[in-house]
């Protein structure tokens, strides 16, 4: 696809009040702009600018487009509208309820006055007859008086002059029109796009968010501020949106002592963890925290571990699961940082995106859920050099017991000991240690139904990446579910309207499966055929445990078996199916083992009975007579292994039983549409 400069060459150049349509040219103060559209926002490119809204740009034209406009990230965009509008509806439905019990209970007190007229004497024992003149005084009565305060139905104009609002009823402080009806009240719902740059995502708020009352786009760079103020006048939206220049961290800092956002979306060219603190500080109690990292080479790599601690307080995870233990790092990163103010979290959608993650977290005041935080962080041990196998152990523990009057409450302690040797069970390699991180649930349940109803009713024109987000959410919320929601669920396909109130989670639930394993993998370490994803999975689910998938990485597998479990059906799967050629080589993980599996008789593949010491005293030979098997001393597996495979369950490679009823219905995964797909190049 060409540019936009060129297609548009020849369109008269029109003013920037003319009506937004895509593919005009504007012509503002000496320049010349093309009018991109994305959702219902149009924001304007400069002529010259290298911009395209083709996602599939050939290698040299992305290495010229500047991140000015970048339609890989439409994705992100088109679900943060959908994620905060339902969102909204929960904010505004919770607000109309408190206003009407806020309302009641004015009439309430209006009626008790009314009752209490006459010689009688009111609730307090006085009559209103006696009252003082003060608390009779009508509205604008002496307000008027030099020195005098102006009262709460009035408000001081800029040039001092005392002002008249609408009239207000004294009783219930609600606004009425000039013939003393009610005016229908609107609940305020406020965000904050931090880090704006050309402002569109504050402009698809104010255009998708119908109830969106009050929007500030916010940059640090002047020239930023002002594209953004041209694209707000283009949109005719000056009532909804105020640009505003500022350091991003000042400015949400300056929030600490008064009325923040009800939304703060957090999209940095980078890491979001120097403006996670400040954003806690400018929140509403209940408020919706928006976080995008785009660092994956410091949450997701174990290159710069020293790095990923000070961004995040965690290590990070080393191995195939390692987006996924990124996404538990920044959770923590952001639960820490709210538990110091006394706020904790519920993470309402976290998803890791082609090179990116984004969270959706709820961030509420409740000092008794902060209690819970440290008995929802854990530590992992992960055997990354050995078989892959992990274990996870959480720092407290939160035990729920009664009090007096048998109502539960949790008591919190100190967790035992290591839960795991400094070698692996499985393998006898060493394990390594990674987080701290958070280790409740990633989703909300209710929160991911009610995102997916709403894609029943949205213009696919105007939220071309429908398919995607539908078959991301499905996956996310099978994920949760281990797929026992998929009746229940409202879904994608039933178009009946779910309540806007989005039930609140268990805030002391822990994940105790938190990663996924690809079968692959697993199979290189016994050195055998992979068994097809559909067998493995029948074989679980056959055993009795659930089995999913994870949104991370296709051909992955979510299990609440152990990873004993996991080693039994995979040299069951040796036994049945794949039978070895070659053996691994002595000192190996998979030769670990295959020695243990034999010596309790689960697997034919080496024959002997010898006891797992005796067997490996016998076949694995000295590190100092063997060069080809030659490891570090350090690392050699420990000659005494413990017993393995007590289980005795027949394994079934069932693959009807292991095949998705819905497969191939939705868009699971996004295949990158070019080479170096990603975040473009930083705008200059």
């Amino acid at each position: 696809m060409a540019s936009a400069d060129a297609t548009m060459a020849d369109t008269p150049s029109k003013s920037i009040d003319a009506t937004p349509r895509a593919g005009q040219t504007i012509s503002h103060g000496g320049r010349e702009y093309t009018t991109i559209k994305e959702g219902l926002a149009h924001i304007l490119v400069p002529h010259g600018v290298p911009t395209s809204t083709d996602p599939k740009l050939s290698k040299e034209d992305t290495q010229k487009q500047q991140v000015f406009y970048n339609p890989i990230q439409q994705f992100n965009r088109d679900l943060s509208v959908l994620a905060i509008k339902t969102y909204g509806q929960d904010s505004i439905q919770r607000k109309l309820q408190k206003h009407e019990q806020h309302v009641k209970k004015g009439e309430r007190k209006k009626q008790r006055q009314q009752e209490g007229r006459g010689p009688e004497a009111a609730s307090n024992g006085t009559s209103l007859a006696d009252e003082p003149p003060s608390k009779k005084r009508k509205l604008g009565q002496d307000d008027a008086d030099e020195g005098a305060v102006p009262s709460k139905k009035q408000k001081v104009a800029e040039n001092g002059e005392v002002e008249q609002e609408e009239n207000i009823d004294s009783a219930q402080n609600i606004p009425t029109d000039a013939n003393g009806e009610r005016i229908a009240w609107q609940p305020p719902f406020s965000i904050l796009d931090a880090l704006s740059a050309t402002g569109l995502r504050a402009l698809r708020y104010a255009q998708e968010i119908p109830f969106a009352t009050a929007i500030t786009a916010n940059d640090m760079s002047q020239k930023a501020v002002d594209s953004i103020g041209l694209n707000v006048k283009h949109n005719k939206l000056e009532e909804k949106i105020t640009p505003n220049t500022g350091n991003a961290i000042a400015y949400m800092y300056s929030f600490c002592d008064k009325k923040g956002y009800d939304v703060i979306d957090l999209d940095p060219y980078g890491t979001a963890a120097p403006f996670i603190d400040s954003a806690i500080q400018a929140i509403n109690d209940d408020g919706l925290l928006c976080v995008t990292c785009t660092d994956s080479a410091i949450f997701a790599s174990h290159g710069y571990l020293e790095k990923t601690y000070s961004q995040y307080g965690g290590l990070p995870f080393k191995g195939e699961p390692c987006h996924e233990g990124g996404l538990r790092l920044i959770l923590h990163a952001i639960a820490s940082s709210a538990a110091r103010y006394g706020m904790a979290i519920e993470p309402l959608l976290s998803l890791s995106i082609d090179y990116y993650i984004r969270v959706f977290v709820r961030v509420r005041k409740a000092p008794t859920d902060v209690k819970l935080l440290a008995g929802k962080t854990m530590i992992v041990y992960h055997c990354e050099n050995g078989c892959g196998a992990w274990s996870t152990q959480f720092l407290a523990r939160n035990k729920v017991t009664k009090n007096k009057n048998g109502n539960p409450f949790y008591k919190h302690g100190f967790a035992q000991g290591p839960s795991a040797d400094q070698h692996c069970q499985h393998c006898g390699f060493k394990t390594h240690l990674s987080g701290p991180m958070y280790g409740g649930p990633l989703h909300n349940v209710g929160f991911i139904e009610r995102v997916l109803a709403q894609l029943n009713e949205v213009d696919r024109e105007t939220y071309p990446t429908t398919d995607r987000i539908q078959g991301m959410l499905h996956t996310a919320l099978e994920e949760i579910t281990f797929g026992s929601q998929l009746e229940k669920s409202n879904g994608a396909q039933k178009t009946e309207v779910l309540d806007p109130l989005i039930p609140k989670a268990d805030p002391a639930e822990v994940d105790h499966h938190p990663f996924f394993f690809i079968p692959s993998s697993v199979a290189k370490v016994v050195h055998c055929s992979a068994p097809p994803l559909a067998a493995l999975r029948g074989a679980l689910r056959h055993a009795g445990f659930r089995v999913t998938m994870s949104h991370c990485k296709p051909g992955s597998i979510k299990t609440d078996a152990s990873w004993k479990d996991i080693w039994h059906i995979m040299l069951e799967w040796v036994r049945q199916r794949a039978p070895l050629k070659n053996k691994p080589k002595n000192l190996s993980a998979g030769h670990a083992i295959m020695a243990k599996a034999s010596a309790t008789g689960h697997t034919r593949s080496i024959a002997t009975e010898a006891a797992p010491s005796e067997f490996l005293a016998q076949s694995l030979p000295d590190v100092q007579s063997n060069g080809e098997n030659n490891v570090e001393p350090e690392e050699r597996p420990p000659q005494d292994l413990p017993a393995y495979l007590d289980a005795k369950y027949e394994v079934n490679f069932d693959e009807k039983l292991g095949k998705d009823h819905d497969r191939g219905k939705y868009v699971r995964y996004q295949l990158a549409p070019r080479e170096n797909w990603g975040p473009m190049s930083r705008a200059k």
